[in-house]
């Protein structure tokens, strides 16, 4: 398995609760893999893999709190690996966020049709990223 695991977190206060929210990063891209990491290891507890079929096993294995899907990947593209979380179980509430690429209106409208919870394109502003996982995972 093509992975690396970050222990670094901080707990986020939650309904009085100490909360340690978890990403799965699946981005055959080190450097974008990197970058997240860096910038998210401070307040999320990182599990990273380059490869989709591997991350389909992390992603049941560790139930993160959210997912940032790439969608050019060799093997599985990210629609098939967003699709395969989708029929799981254990993952189908999972929320999704591809970071992709692929820029134009046609593949922006697919995933969010598929039931995305946000499509950011690349190149991406690590704050941005920080902000809409954030928005995500807060309720209001």
């Amino acid at each position: 398995m093509d992975s690396d695991i970050s222990l670094n977190s901080k707990t986020l206060g939650i309904d009085d609760k100490a909360v340690v929210l978890s990403i799965l990063i699946i981005d055959d891209e080190k450097s974008n893999i990197m970058t997240l990491s860096h910038y998210l290891r401070s307040e999320f507890n990182i599990f990273v893999t380059k490869n989709s079929k591997d991350a389909l096993e992390m992603a049941e294995a560790h139930i993160p709190d959210i997912i940032l899907l790439d969608i050019l990947m060799p093997e599985m593209d990210g629609y098939e690996v967003f699709a395969a979380l989708k029929k799981s179980e254990k993952t189908k509430n999972i929320p999704v966020i591809f970071i992709s690429g692929l820029t134009d209106d046609e593949n922006i409208s697919k995933g969010m049709a598929l039931g995305a919870a946000d499509y950011i394109q690349k190149p991406f502003e690590a704050s941005d990223v920080r902000d809409k996982i954030m928005k995500i995972l807060t309720p209001v």
